[in-house]
């Protein structure tokens, strides 16, 4: 793992260790206003608060893991550990959603009601604002690293801190209805396991392979073209992500009649360019142009 790869690895760690330090905070305090009042959508939003410090210690782990060198089972090296980690932050995610589900949907049947006081009232405020605050910062840290596990995390405390809105609504209604606690427990299992969908969905996505975005091949195709010092009618361009390293593969056109040697010299200096550029390791399949180029390449 390269410098700046370290630099990043220890900010998400540093994420990680701030989020298990807030959330620990905030579980006790929301779970014993939950236990006085008797809300059981309170006492959920407690516990999904304590998930998402497990979710943290994953992605600690999963952290330290996609640390390890490239091995001879690994040429790629383990940075795809945290994918998998955001897959397991996300199914924590759904099992806590479907526990609060059935919680709630029992409160409805019992016809139980919640006693809402200034103890609830307050734990519910400061969680919002603490929650909100620990996914900007897991937001930022994310972009800054460009980490799916972080990110996911993210998206986790931002649950925490919506949740926590739909219970303070909750809170303003319950003297007037009685069902309105076990309601709004529903709303908030739906809105984790929706959370729980996207964060699995996404990162599935990568492990599985993606399309490249249409600037990754903007810039591969404009790039190319400048280490080259012509039109090369890049296509066929596919990338593997395996975080910390990314291999490309590219198909260009370079004249029938250019010497092999010359060829070699072209592919070497946009390999060069791509990897200094855009971060790369490139494979780079040669095709002569008396192949008509692609006008509207479908494999980009």
């Amino acid at each position: 793992m390269n410098t700046h790869h370290l630099h990043n690895s220890n900010l998400s760690i540093k994420a990680g260790w701030v989020s298990i330090a807030v959330n620990v905070f905030l579980f006790i305090i929301k779970y014993w206003a939950g236990i006085v009042s008797g809300s059981v959508a309170i006492i959920a939003d407690a516990w999904h608060t304590l998930s998402d410090s497990l979710s943290s210690i994953f992605l600690i782990l999963g952290i330290y893991l996609s640390r390890k060198p490239a091995d001879k089972d690994h040429p790629f090296g383990h940075g795809r550990n945290e994918l998998i980690t955001s897959i397991l932050i996300g199914g924590l995610l759904a099992m806590v959603a479907y526990n609060f589900f059935i919680e709630s949907i029992e409160r409805l049947q019992s016809k139980e009601s919640a006693t809402y006081g200034l103890i609830a009232i307050v734990a519910t405020v400061v969680s919002i604002l603490l929650k909100e605050g620990l996914a900007q910062y897991s937001f930022y840290v994310g972009r800054k690293t460009n980490s799916q596990a972080v990110k996911a995390d993210g998206w986790h405390h931002r649950s925490d801190a919506i949740s926590s809105v739909a219970i303070l609504v909750g809170i303003a209604l319950g003297r007037f209805f009685w069902w309105i606690d076990g309601v709004m427990g529903i709303i908030v299992s739906l809105f984790i396991l929706y959370t729980a969908y996207k964060i699995i969905r996404s990162s599935s996505h990568t492990i599985l392979g993606e399309k490249p975005s249409r600037k990754l091949v903007e810039d591969v195709k404009r790039l190319a073209n400048q280490a080259a010092e012509q039109e090369v009618h890049s296509h066929h361009i596919h990338l593997h992500n395996y975080i910390h390293h990314k291999e490309l593969t590219i198909h260009i056109y370079l004249p029938n009649e250019m010497t092999i040697a010359e060829s070699h010299r072209i592919t070497n200096a946009i390999e060069k360019t791509l990897s200094t550029e855009l971060d790369v390791e490139t494979t780079i399949h040669v095709e002569p142009i008396e192949i008509k180029p692609y006008d509207n390449d479908k494999s980009v």
